[in-house]
């Protein structure tokens, strides 16, 4: 993987490790002497504080980043109801905006040397009645990250995202095996199919782990 001014980061699903990947992948370039910084521009599942809603991802997301950023540039769109964020949306009538998302990415993208942009759920997750995320990555014109949680079902979600991404007209520049499950019987087969069929780079396998840091994740990755 070559550096570059930024990446987007998205899953074969929700709840496949896309965060922990991310944040592994900010330890790593940070070790290289980059200033990376990190959005997740939708978050729904977020916290009622005194300083509004917050997403605990995005906040890792945040504390992890090599700059002092605002939360509303982090994650300028939260939603408290843990729903797919166009439904949570549309409740409160808020109309998710690609322009808005992108001025929030230009506004960090000038004080960092990479940007890691971390998608909500899958690939084609909406944003509005016309938009999805896949829409996003396209605006911005970030290479993606394809983060595939390595279980039952993942060969045809994995390749099936893979070639939407393609096909939308994105960079594929790589992919991360991210052991979900204790047991890792057929891990390494599913890992070796999906190794034959998706046309881009392996960027690491992580191992199960119960507690995870970004440390650890950032030893894994082949960057």
């Amino acid at each position: 993987m070559t550096e570059c001014r930024g990446y987007f980061i998205t899953g074969t699903d929700t709840d496949v490790g896309k965060t922990v990947v991310t944040l592994g992948l900010m330890q790593a370039l940070q070790a290289r002497g980059c200033r990376v910084a990190a959005m997740k521009p939708v978050a729904s599942g977020c916290q009622s504080t005194p300083a509004g809603l917050r997403n605990d991802d995005a906040l890792r997301l945040q504390q992890q980043s090599s700059l002092e950023l605002d939360y509303a540039l982090v994650n300028p769109y939260a939603f408290a109801p843990a729903i797919a964020p166009h439904i949570a949306a549309g409740r409160l009538g808020v109309d998710m905006s690609i322009d808005e998302i992108i001025n929030k990415y230009k506004e960090i993208e000038g004080k960092a040397d990479c940007v890691l942009v971390e998608g909500a759920g899958g690939w084609q997750v909406p944003l509005n009645a016309d938009e999805t995320l896949a829409d996003l990555a396209h605006a911005l014109e970030l290479k993606v990250i394809l983060v595939v949680a390595i279980r039952l079902g993942c060969l045809n979600h994995a390749l099936l995202t893979a070639e939407s991404i393609i096909s939308r007209g994105c960079v594929l520049a790589g992919w991360v095996a991210n052991q979900m499950l204790p047991d890792a019987t057929t891990a390494s087969a599913n890992i070796h199919a999906l190794e034959q069929r998706i046309g881009c780079p392996r960027l690491g396998t992580i191992p199960w782990q119960e507690d995870i840091s970004a440390k650890f994740v950032a030893n894994h990755l082949i960057i």
